[in-house]
């Protein structure tokens, strides 16, 4: 007969083979950003600076030698060529990636006073992509590097699965935001110890740089995939 006093254990659930690929990010201070902040709140992208004046000077032809009334005299351009125009800098909304195959929304993430502590992060347990709140923007008037993060999974189709590709060096992605849409160019697709990310030059400010990081699915558990990218020009 069996004890019914004894305690009764819940039948183990079955075991899948879906498993999440582990990310922890290295939570490095932004400039003015205090580490032993209890609390970190939800920023505000930054309001871009008023652009300077820009000063767009044509030299003046020099003074034509006297022609017959017949010829025409020389035409002086009306128009010049502007710079390239981006939309001001804002937090962004949305990630496409068609060498990649993603299409997906964009989630802020702003890390807890325990993760900057810890110089660690975990983005949550889903299949988002996560912006980093306290570090940049992209946009005219961006200040900082634009770091997205998001996990790679075992067993299931991921977006970020699809990040673990050299060949997408040379290739294009797209950020949406707030005021407007960017395309980017892949100029890195690399590889980082978990333990040393921390320490690695990605951290450095460059406005208008994306950095995208996952797990690297070669070595999900000790190294990170991370890919670098400026803005397309023309």
């Amino acid at each position: 007969m069996p004890d019914d006093s004894a305690p009764q254990r819940a039948a183990a659930p079955p075991r899948t083979s879906l498993r999440r690929r582990w990310l922890a990010l290295p939570v490095v201070a932004a400039v003015g950003l205090a580490i032993a902040a209890s609390v970190l709140p939800l920023e505000p992208a930054p309001t871009p600076p008023a652009a300077p004046p820009t000063l767009s000077a044509v030299a003046a032809p020099s003074s034509p030698a006297a022609t017959p009334a017949t010829t025409p005299a020389p035409t002086v351009p009306t128009t010049h060529p502007t710079p390239d125009r981006r939309p001001a800098a804002s937090a962004p909304t949305g990630f496409t990636f068609p060498a990649a195959g993603i299409d997906m929304g964009v989630l802020p993430l702003t890390p807890s006073g325990s993760e900057l502590a810890a110089q660690t992060l975990v983005p949550p347990l889903t299949v988002d992509a996560y912006w980093l709140t306290p570090y940049g923007v992209p946009g005219d008037g961006s200040v900082n590097t634009t770091y997205i993060a998001g996990h790679s999974w075992e067993g299931r189709d991921a977006p970020f699965n699809r990040l673990s590709d050299e060949s997408l060096v040379g290739k294009e992605f797209s950020l949406t935001t707030g005021t407007g849409t960017m395309t980017f160019v892949v100029d890195s697709v690399t590889t980082h110890d978990k333990d040393t990310l921390k320490d690695s030059d990605i951290w450095d400010v460059v406005p208008n740089r994306v950095v995208l990081i996952s797990c690297y699915t070669e070595d999900p558990w000790g190294k990170n995939v991370v890919i670098t990218a400026l803005p397309k020009a023309g």
